[in-house]
């Protein structure tokens, strides 16, 4: 049991760090607007990639190991896309008043995507996820969950602790800043 929760807790950074490095990304080499840390919290995360993740694996995990076919075609691989293109399109919804009601305001704006929603949620950016997510569900979370097994139990603790101590510090600034 603990090392379950230690292994979905090292998901959940793993994956909020790599959401800030596509954001920074997007927001330097895409859109040439400068760098900005893109994350809510000091370090190098955006947490609610590491939430949308959790979510994903916790919600889908399952659908995704069916095999769903219409026909002859196997239509599983679809039904995931969509079920991740509405969820983190709630997600992303839900962070943003979360974030307006505990800071004033949400760290995007998507007014000037077509099919917007308060620019909070618009249907770019979630075919986006949708596309990130099967990346995500498909090739990447696999590939973790093989290299995870491989860390020695004391050797995983041991990060696992370290992670959730610099995570911790971070939350504590941010709240007494």
């Amino acid at each position: 049991m603990k090392r379950k929760v230690q292994e979905y807790f090292f998901y959940f950074m793993l994956y909020s760090m790599i959401g800030w490095i596509y954001e920074v990304f997007l927001e330097v080499v895409v859109y040439r607007w400068g760098f900005s840390n893109r994350g809510v919290l000091f370090g190098p995360y955006c947490v609610i990639y590491g939430f949308g993740a959790l979510i994903l694996i916790f919600t889908l995990g399952g659908l995704q190991k069916k095999k769903i076919y219409l026909g002859k075609i196997l239509v599983t691989p679809l039904l995931v896309f969509v079920g991740i293109v509405v969820i983190t399109t709630v997600v992303e919804l839900i962070g943003s008043y979360i974030m307006e009601f505990t800071s004033g305001g949400w760290m995007w704006d998507y007014t000037r995507f077509a099919f917007n929603f308060q620019g909070r949620i618009a249907l770019n950016p979630s075919i986006r996820f949708g596309i990130g997510g099967m990346i995500f569900l498909y090739l990447l979370q696999p590939l973790f969950v093989r290299l995870t097994k491989k860390i020695p139990e004391k050797a995983f603790s041991v990060l696992t602790g370290v992670l959730a101590v610099l995570f911790i510090i971070d939350v504590a600034a941010l709240i007494l800043q």
